[in-house]
């Protein structure tokens, strides 16, 4: 049964939809998925062409906007719209500290979850496109990790795709965790140094800060610990369009006078506690190096691993000389789930799936180079998030991938430029630019 409403401009309809867990095991266990299909009012009655919106993430539910903001209003001048919820996420099956131990312990939770990669969301992707569009091939939009599962899409099933349009979301096709961390840390110290000549006064607020967590221990109001390492990862919104200022905004309220002499304010602990839990995307911790693993070789906590090679983000190195601390970006480390109580219960789970051997191949580069869907991509330049260089050596390998190589936007440029962004990709895939 479906269900209809109304929000301003639009006709919203809830889609659910039964798929297996594991493809290959089509009679065995099943999971839901949903999905909110977007219409324009006018348009309500007419027979339009679907696209499917894919998130970043991993592990994030499809946006839940009001009305037709940005891309959104773009796309439904032309497009009946259809916003997944990937498997584990929002109202799909959700997999996080409650319903995990519904499977079981932590090796049962670590077998599950090796069924929310982007192979198996393009095979549900797939075996949700025959009920939706009656078997015709859709355009499908995938932001950030979404792009990575377009790509892993144009290799499974470029059949079921009218038109393929990626941002921010071009992966190395056969890079490691390692060396996706390698060449993230240099663009996310670009980062943070970008950020220190915009604000230079956030440099010694950010060291006072520092300094007061080495030798206080905070726990936020949510259970949350807060160290060092999870303070210096709150560099993660800097790769966003409006992250440099919400990071200042954040630090010039850091601190507030009481009788026991100075303390992180509420304030202040209260915006950190909401840009540092992953209560409401926990798979965007427990699977976010497995996206990058295709072989015999562990991921291992990669991330922890490599920055071991950056000495100029340890925060004790730089506080006792003058160096700036140093936040970092996007980067999963063990300690997070030590810190965040909405991690805790799934350490274990997380060990286990670092220590996996058995991840098979995401792309098969002979069936890019002879791709034959029309294909485009919004490369952003320097974005903190996927790696340019990465990026651009994988358009080159997907046959008729046409590129548009900006510097106008950060990572996430198809919410802030919305509108113009995606009338840019399209008239790029169309042959019109």
């Amino acid at each position: 049964m479906t269900l209809s409403y109304r929000q301003p401009g639009v006709v919203l309809t809830d889609r659910r939809f039964t798929v297996p867990l594991d493809h290959s095991r089509p009679e065995d266990e099943t999971i839901e998925l949903y999905a909110r299909e977007v219409v324009a009012t006018d348009k309500a009655q007419q027979d339009l062409p679907w696209l499917l919106y894919l998130q970043g993430g991993p592990g994030f539910g499809a946006d839940r906007s009001v009305g037709r903001p940005g891309w959104l209003g773009r796309a439904l001048k032309e497009y009946r719209v259809l916003l997944l919820d990937q498997r584990g996420t929002g109202h799909s099956t959700p997999a996080n500290r409650q319903t995990l131990p519904l499977r079981g312990g932590p090796a049962e939770q670590a077998d599950y979850l090796t069924h929310f990669r982007a192979d198996s969301i393009v095979r549900d992707c797939e075996a949700i496109r025959a009920q939706v569009t009656g078997g015709a091939p859709w355009t499908v939009l995938g932001q950030s990790f979404g792009g990575f599962c377009l790509t892993t899409y144009l290799s499974l099933a470029p059949e079921g795709l009218a038109t393929a349009v990626i941002t921010g979301g071009l992966p190395s096709l056969d890079a490691h965790a390692d060396d996706v961390y390698r060449a993230a840390f240099p663009r996310i110290e670009r980062k943070v140094t970008a950020h220190y000549a915009r604000y230079p006064q956030d440099a010694e607020r950010a060291r006072r800060i520092a300094d007061h967590l080495l030798t206080h221990d905070v726990v936020l109001p949510n259970g949350y610990r807060l160290t060092v390492e999870a303070f210096q990862s709150l560099g993660i919104v800097l790769g966003t369009g409006d992250g440099t200022h919400r990071l200042h905004y954040l630090l010039e309220n850091a601190f507030v006078r009481t009788s026991q002499g100075l303390a992180l304010s509420d304030a202040f602990q209260e915006q950190a506690q909401g840009m540092l839990s992953y209560a409401r995307h926990p798979l965007y911790a427990l699977i976010h190096e497995s996206i990058y693993g295709q072989d015999a070789r562990p991921t291992a906590w990669s991330a922890e691993r490599v920055r071991a090679e950056f000495p100029q983000f340890d925060a004790a190195k730089a506080l006792a000389g003058d160096e700036p601390l140093l936040f970092t970006g996007e980067s999963i480390h063990p300690w997070m789930f030590d810190c965040d109580p909405a991690l805790r219960p799934l350490r274990e789970t997380a060990d286990l799936l670092a220590a996996r051997t058995d991840w098979t191949p995401l792309y098969d580069p002979a069936r890019l180079a002879a791709n034959e869907v029309p294909v485009v991509a919004a490369v952003y330049h320097d974005d903190m998030y996927v790696d340019t260089a990465h990026s651009l050596r994988t358009a080159r390998t997907i046959r008729g991938l046409r590129t548009w190589v900006t510097d106008e936007f950060e990572h996430d440029g198809v919410r802030t430029g919305g509108q113009r962004v995606l009338d840019r990709l399209l008239a790029l895939v169309r042959n019109e630019a």
